[in-house]
């Protein structure tokens, strides 16, 4: 084990390896030769000592001791800090079952969990209250206290959902053979509760005791119930630990699923952070570290996708690639992408500055920019058979639109329906007046809605301007939703889930309907030119004044010829009368 400190002696990283200076020696090479978050991790380093311990097992529960008790700001930090809830049976001559969330040592209680979620430690004590009709009092039970006759029973006991201990209804070895399979059923060995009501059952009707028999069958069907929502592999004698990530940037969601006798009997979610660039292993490393200090001693077998940088002397780590091990993997990484979904949501509305930070991020590393793009800007053309032809510019300021510097533009020197020739007149007019006024101000990246001939005639645009090495510009093709790129034959295909493509899809989105709008307007004003100025005597205030009186070209031409000579004399009333009534 090593640690860094820095010039004020504050652990800053915790770290592991076999070869402690093989590890070490990787820091301290050229800065060119580190990424951005290593070079400044190195250069806070003022002081380093180790730890020897007897093995990878060890060193691995250390660096995770060292973590929380240090809480190093390079180290891969634990996201969820909230307390899980744990099922305790409390160590009385008649315990109790319940949920709670703190630990208390030396009261001889035992612990089964943590349970990732409350409603299922909820619907197992509930199961636990149906089938064995468990006291939940808190009444200090003895032998001593029953035989004295201290208490009474409750109201539970006559509807028949408690025993009554507390009266001697009920012997203390029966009621601890409840308790014992309880623990079964906790520990994953539920099968073998199964196994012993069906040989009851069947001994209860064999000797022709079929009251007993019934009470046996009804525990049993309940108990299948309970097993027919948790068993979700063939195997029901299978013993595993199964872990997933996944990877976004800097973070990675893990879920952790423990399999007894092919059904899950605890399940977790957990986030992490890394403020340098971990390797994926090492993240996984992290995370089984975290899971066997909260669960304890991991399974003989580990199922993984990748193999994590520890050895655990006694632990197989299995990558599977068929069958119900695989469906197992496949099971638990369903589980971290809906964690790493929920996470993201949850983020968007509670920190939403850090939920676009990482947006920006995500999009970064999609596309390979060197930059973040925290301006995006994007370009749309919009005509109907070579009418009206307009294009639209909408700005995205820190991944959300910035409305003020959205642009419309009407094609000036492009004759008909050239849609190339009109993005490059377009990009050339944005940008050169942009190098004119403000030269600091131009985007990061910009987006192109079509395909690779706007694509092309974009790039040309900005090849004349000499600012191709300063902005990246792609097309975002919207039938596969591909990402191209000039010179590259291939397009780019982002995930469809990623939060990078979602803000590419808003940003194209967001100009077309600027676009659109545009184009409609600038077709209504054209359709009403065309019916009042092609009347001779008819001008622009002419026009303003009658539009503004009856509202639209219908109601002028339902209007009486005396409200019309009103307005605009007696011959041109006639006139305009006559026109729109053609």
């Amino acid at each position: 084990m090593y640690r860094y400190y820095d010039a004020e002696g504050t652990v800053i990283y915790v770290g592991k390896a076999k070869d402690l200076h093989k590890r070490v020696a990787q820091y301290f090479v050229p800065p060119e030769r580190l990424n951005t978050k290593t070079r400044i991790l190195v250069s806070k380093i003022a002081d380093a000592q180790f730890s020897v311990v007897d093995s990878e097992a060890d060193a691995l529960l250390l660096e995770n001791n060292l973590i929380k008790q240090y809480k190093p700001k390079y180290n891969i930090l634990l996201k969820d800090s909230k307390t899980y809830p744990w099922i305790c049976i409390t160590g009385d001559d008649f315990p109790r079952v319940f949920i709670t969330r703190r630990i208390e040592k030396g009261k001889g209680n035992r612990y089964f969990g943590p349970y990732s979620s409350v409603m299922h430690a909820r619907n197992l004590v509930d199961f636990f209250d149906e089938v064995y009709a468990l006291r939940t009092c808190t009444l200090k039970i003895t032998s001593d206290a029953i035989l004295r006759g201290k208490f009474r029973p409750c109201l539970k006991f006559h509807i028949g959902k408690c025993k009554a201990p507390c009266v001697g209804k009920i012997s203390r070895d029966e009621y601890q053979r409840d308790i014992d399979e309880i623990v079964h059923i906790l520990s994953g060995r539920g099968g073998e509760v199964l196994k012993h009501y069906k040989a009851l059952m069947a001994d209860a009707a064999e000797k022709l005791d079929f009251e007993q028999a019934q009470v046996y069958k009804d525990k049993l069907r309940t108990l299948e119930k309970h097993y027919s929502k948790s068993i979700i592999t063939q195997a029901a004698d299978t013993d595993a630990d199964v872990f997933s990530m996944v990877f976004d940037g800097g973070e990675a969601f893990g879920n952790f699923l423990r399999i007894r006798g092919g059904a899950i009997v605890q399940s977790l979610n957990l986030g992490f952070r890394s403020q340098i660039e971990e390797e994926q292993a090492a993240m996984l490393s992290t995370f089984i570290g975290e899971v066997e200090d909260k669960f304890g001693t991991l399974s003989k077998e580990v199922i993984v996708p990748f193999m994590p940088d520890v050895e655990i002397p006694g632990v197989v780590f299995r990558i599977p690639q068929r069958g119900d091990k695989l469906s197992l993997l496949e099971l638990s990484a369903k589980n971290a992408k809906e964690f790493h979904f929920n996470s993201i949501k949850q983020r968007e509305h509670t920190d939403p500055d850090a939920f676009r930070q990482s947006v920006m991020l995500e999009l970064q590393k999609a596309l390979g920019m060197s930059e973040l793009p925290r301006h995006m800007e994007c370009f749309d053309n919009s005509n109907i058979q070579g009418t009206n032809p307009v294009a639209s510019c909408v700005v995205f300021r820190d991944a959300e639109p910035s409305k003020k510097d959205y642009r419309r533009f009407k094609i000036k020197t492009v004759v008909g329906a050239n849609d190339y020739a009109s993005m490059k007149e377009v990009v050339n007019r944005r940008y050169s007046r942009m190098l004119a006024e403000a030269p600091d101000d131009l985007p990061q990246l910009i987006v192109i809605d079509g395909g690779k001939g706007q694509l092309e005639f974009a790039w040309q645009a900005l090849a004349e301007l000499g600012i191709l090495d300063r902005v990246t510009v792609i097309g975002l093709a919207k039938r596969l939703e591909e990402v191209i790129r000039v010179g590259d034959p291939y397009p780019l295909f982002i995930d469809r889930n990623s939060q990078a493509l979602k803000v590419l899809q808003r940003i194209r989105d967001e100009a077309h309907r600027f676009g659109i709008t545009f184009h409609r307007n600038l077709r209504s004003k054209a359709a009403i030119q065309s019916a009042l100025r092609e009347i001779k005597g008819v001008g622009e205030k002419t026009e303003q004044r009658l539009l503004m009186h009856y509202g639209s070209v219908a109601r002028i031409a339902a209007a009486p010829l005396e409200e019309l000579s009103a307005l605009v004399g007696a011959d041109l009333a006639v006139k305009i009368h006559d026109y729109l009534n053609d």
